[in-house]
């Protein structure tokens, strides 16, 4: 297949606003993909080179691809640098002047196909040692020298990470269904084959070559992370355990980085919540698994908390910021230690879990985790009342904790991979404060900034997500608690996701200045949550014609650099937390004495 058919493809979805309408064209472009090439357009149409596990990274700077479009075009950095404060995108304006390049001469070259940009990109992307830079350089150069104009725009995103179509996971198993499964009742076996292997590619190359029969053989295995399960939330211990059949397995949630390890004899692999791998980062957890798991190969789920050194208090989860980096890992080692709590098995010596209802694989867990003084198994108690529950809670809180997470023990608490389900539920401390939660959401769009804040966003649109449609709704608009470091961040961090229109997984009725792929999470609290016109979040669930929106919101420093747009609150947690604002409002209108 040849690349240009990729790149309309791609234009078409940039242009359109029509979720389903981006699923058909993604859907039509897998139909014409043999097996030998999807994997790797699955993989371009993420930005990526392979799963997001493989940490196979193209690196490839702005300023870098700046000196590239001048390698291949001849212009001068300056004349590139005044075309891309037009247009905001080095894509474009890559575009632009390979248009005027090709105008300008009769030479024409060999068209190119996707094996032939895909392979040279990973050539590129595995070229090392000194003089690699101008090797990887030279590798670009004469890809984008054979390249359309149109072509040229989208090899320029891809290598610097900024493709901003948008299409999640959901979407791409969706086409992947409608392309060779018979239609989208086919996703579901898609999905658990996703779910327990994280490798969109590695799917849909076994669907193409042997069907979904052959989809249903995926097993869980040691290097291919699982996809987290996610829990619901409730806000009384009352909710939480009439949910769960009035028992449960209630433990500490750490205020920590999510971790999911797989040991294979001494080596040992860490992923993040977001799948990435973060083994460099933490040696020190690396050796403390190494050591103290008795499984010659197990997959387990652990929270790494941050420690003070000095007393082992457990400090907050931004502390372990300094412990994303590249270099200098021993220092910010010695000065941010980690302790382990590890909460659940996965996989042990050849046997999936997963499908083990939870108390049979809290037992296993006991016993494969040996207990030093700085990995445990996670604090838990099973719990049969309320009273116990609370006191539970507090004894959380007390340590340190963000609350407690709430597990179903019944038959059928199996490992909901990939999935946000009621057979966990969180309870937090900040369901103490007026709006009950705290709660992150995606930043769709944002406003221009006047007087003081000229020259940066002054709010930002943002919205939950829906899990039944694979869209984001809005459910604010906030411009309140960012700082003016703040602010100058948030422009970096979303002018990278930056598109012409409104995404077409974005459900709004206000229109932004400025529209975003849903990609970057933070974190904000509001005074409460209202019934509203304008916003789309569980629009129609409570009133016909309003939706739900979070008043008077603030930004609470934190962002969320650990999760993705998916992972953001639900607008089904949202429904929730304003249906027991309700309660708790008619409840205390009871209680108020009446005069005589």
């Amino acid at each position: 297949m040849q690349f240009s058919r990729v790149a309309e493809v791609y234009e078409s979805i940039e242009a359109t606003t029509k979720r389903l309408e981006m699923t058909d064209l993604l859907a039509d472009l897998l139909k014409h993909a043999s097996k030998k090439i999807i994997d790797k357009i699955v993989y371009l149409t993420q930005g990526r080179l392979g799963p997001t596990f493989s940490s196979v990274e193209m690196g490839i700077a702005e300023k870098l691809a700046i000196q590239l479009v001048a390698r291949t075009t001849g212009k001068d950095n300056t004349e590139i640098q005044m075309s891309l404060t037009k247009t905001g995108d080095i894509g474009e304006t890559a575009e632009l002047l390979l248009a005027k390049k090709t105008q300008s001469t009769l030479f024409k070259t060999l068209p190119l196909t996707v094996l032939d940009v895909y392979d040279t990109l990973d050539k590129m992307a595995h070229t090392s040692g000194t003089g690699s830079m101008e090797r990887k350089m030279g590798l670009l150069s004469g890809l984008l020298a054979r390249a359309t104009p149109k072509e040229g725009k989208y090899l320029i995103r891809i290598v610097t990470g900024n493709l901003r179509l948008g299409i999640a996971d959901m979407t791409m198993l969706d086409s992947m269904a409608i392309a060779y499964g018979g239609g989208k009742d086919a996703r579901n076996a898609l999905e658990r084959a996703y779910n327990i292997s994280s490798d969109l590619g590695k799917v849909a190359g076994i669907l193409v070559d042997e069907g979904l029969e052959g989809v249903s053989k995926f097993r869980v295995s040691l290097g291919n992370p699982i996809r987290p399960m996610m829990a619901e939330r409730l806000s009384t211990p009352e909710e939480i355990l009439k949910k769960l059949g009035g028992r449960c397995m209630a433990e500490f949630k750490y205020d920590g980085e999510r971790v999911q390890a797989h040991k294979n004899g001494n080596q040992v692999t860490l992923f993040s919540r977001r799948l990435e791998r973060i083994t460099e980062q933490y040696p020190d957890a690396v050796e403390l698994l190494r050591k103290h798991l008795r499984a010659e190969k197990a997959i387990v789920e652990a929270e790494c908390v941050a420690v003070n050194s000095k007393t082992g208090e457990l400090r907050p989860f931004q502390e372990l910021m300094h412990r994303r980096r590249k270099y200098g890992v021993k220092e910010a080692m010695a000065e941010h230690p980690v302790s382990l709590f590890v909460f659940d098995v996965l996989y042990a010596d050849g046997e999936d879990y997963t499908l083990e209802p939870y108390s049979k694989r809290h037992s296993l867990l006991e016993g494969i985790v040996l207990e030093g003084e700085r990995i445990k198994t996670a604090e838990s108690l099973l719990v049969e009342n309320v009273e116990d529950l609370k006191r539970f809670f507090k004894r959380a809180v007390e340590d340190g904790c963000e609350g407690i997470m709430c597990k179903s023990v019944n038959d059928d608490s199996v490992y909901q991979a990939g999935a946000r389900g009621w057979l966990w539920i969180k309870f937090k401390r900040d369901y103490q404060s007026e709006m009950i939660d705290t709660v992150d959401l995606a930043v769709v769009g944002a406003f221009h900034g006047r007087g003081k804040r000229a020259g940066v966003y002054g709010a930002f649109l943002l919205a939950a997500y829906n899990q039944k449609t694979d869209s984001f709704e809005t459910v604010t608009k906030c411009g309140t608690g960012f700082t003016d470091e703040d602010l100058a961040k948030m422009k970096e961090m979303v002018d990278k996701h930056k598109i012409p229109h409104r995404h077409p997984r974005v459900e709004s009725m206000i229109h932004a200045d400025v529209w975003f792929e849903p990609s970057i999470v933070i974190e904000v609290l509001g005074a409460e949550i209202t019934l509203s016109p304008v916003h789309a979040a569980a629009m129609n669930s409570i009133r016909k014609g309003s939706g739900l929106a979070i008043r008077f919101p603030r930004f609470t420093g934190k962002y969320r650099p650990e999760r993705s747009a998916e992972d953001s609150t639900t607008t089904a947690e949202v429904l929730g937390m304003y249906q027991n604002q309700l309660r708790k409002l008619k409840g205390s209108t009871q209680d108020k004495p009446t005069r005589s």
